[in-house]
């Protein structure tokens, strides 16, 4: 099996994992209490074959586990500890798709903390100082685990040449999934996260084609996420900043990177990456926290309503 040869990343690394449309999808199903094969197709609107290979996936890394129920006559998926832990994810996902779009069932979705008892924003905070976390108040330097990767070709089987929309089905954040769910897609932005802006920075960092690499950089354009400014007239030459929306993805990114330091190591050698939180100067650990109390939020703490509905 060929092998390609990436520098180190928990981005990478979770991506490989759970970074495919699809399988956000079926999480943010399971998340939601439905776990069901039947009950996934209908919601999620994907065929049956998509919905099978990814089921299989999730289970073979661990985010899923398949038990049979109602007397053995069917079977249900159930988030595993693993999974679970990537529900920061989700809180940040909400966050972001309710400040930027209006989005009918997200709209009617309350967020309800159990401890306090008032309805929340979830937000991305310092652990260290407290402070609100923003994209450009982070500096990095290399961890103990900050080697190079070698992932299987066979990977990358779910990254296709074009960017597909989510199809029709019930979505809390489907235009987040829309952005990140193309791995190739989600590593441009990661990068912007470091300061690359230039189509040969990103080339240099990603083994990918250089028609893919204009698909997706001219994807991120049409969502807002980047903003094209030429730095050369002849010929022309672009550099692709990061907008205000593209900014406030980093929570998420955020999110998922801490989680692929934790659950994603191949051989435990430790976090590829160090972050700093430079306005107090200590090691960056974000904690999601409800905006009414300030404390910590739990997959378990945490209520749904929908309409006069509410559930854990």
């Amino acid at each position: 099996m060929s092998k390609l040869i990436t520098r180190a990343s928990s981005i990478n690394r979770a991506l490989d994992q759970v970074g495919d449309k699809w399988c956000l999808l079926i999480l943010q199903e399971v998340f939601w209490g439905i776990n069901s094969f039947n009950e996934m197709l209908a919601a999620t609107g994907v065929s049956k074959g998509v919905l099978a290979d990814r089921l299989k996936w999730l289970q073979a890394v661990d985010c899923l586990h398949k038990k049979a129920e109602d007397g053995g006559k069917r079977m249900r998926y159930h988030l595993t500890r693993k999974s679970v832990e990537l529900y920061d994810c989700a809180l940040m996902a909400i966050a972001w798709e309710r400040r930027f779009f209006n989005t009918r069932e997200l709209d009617e979705v309350g967020l309800h903390h159990r401890n306090c008892g008032h309805a929340f924003q979830p937000q991305l905070r310092c652990r260290a100082c407290g402070d609100e976390v923003r994209v450009w108040d982070v500096s990095y330097k290399p961890g103990p685990g900050a080697t190079r990767d070698q992932r299987d070709k066979k990977v990358r089987r779910r990254s296709s040449l074009s960017v597909q929309e989510v199809p029709s089905g019930r979505s809390l954040y489907k235009n987040l999934i829309n952005i990140v769910g193309d791995r190739w897609t989600a590593n441009v932005i990661a990068l912007a996260f470091h300061g690359l802006t230039r189509f040969d920075q990103f080339h240099q960092e990603l083994p990918v084609a250089t028609n893919i690499l204009s698909d997706r950089l001219r994807f991120l354009v049409e969502e807002g996420i980047f903003q094209q400014i030429a730095y050369q007239r002849r010929p022309v030459r672009y550099e692709y900043r990061l907008t205000a929306r593209g900014e406030a993805l980093y929570p998420w990114f955020l999110t998922l990177l801490q989680w692929g330091d934790k659950w994603c190591s191949p051989d435990g050698s430790g976090r590829p990456m160090h972050l700093t939180h430079e306005p107090c100067g200590k090691r960056l650990v974000g904690q999601v926290q409800c905006s009414a109390c300030g404390g910590v939020l739990r997959a378990h703490e945490v209520e749904f309503e929908l309409g006069q509905a509410r559930s854990a």
